[in-house]
């Protein structure tokens, strides 16, 4: 992976969101398949390295 890859991220609601610049403040994420889901759209993934704000 380049070192200049950004990942931008609108979830405001997780602890990664650089104050809130819909910027991810981690180096790396990881994205795991929806289970039992073949929409064949984006929905088929999510972010598992969500953390909510606590």
């Amino acid at each position: 992976m380049e070192r200049n890859q950004r990942i931008n991220c609108t979830v405001t609601s997780c602890k990664y969101n650089k104050n809130q610049e819909q910027e991810c403040s981690l180096e790396q994420i990881i994205v795991t398949p929806v289970q039992n889901c073949n929409t064949n759209t984006p929905d088929e993934s999510m972010c598992s390295s969500y953390k909510h704000i606590k």
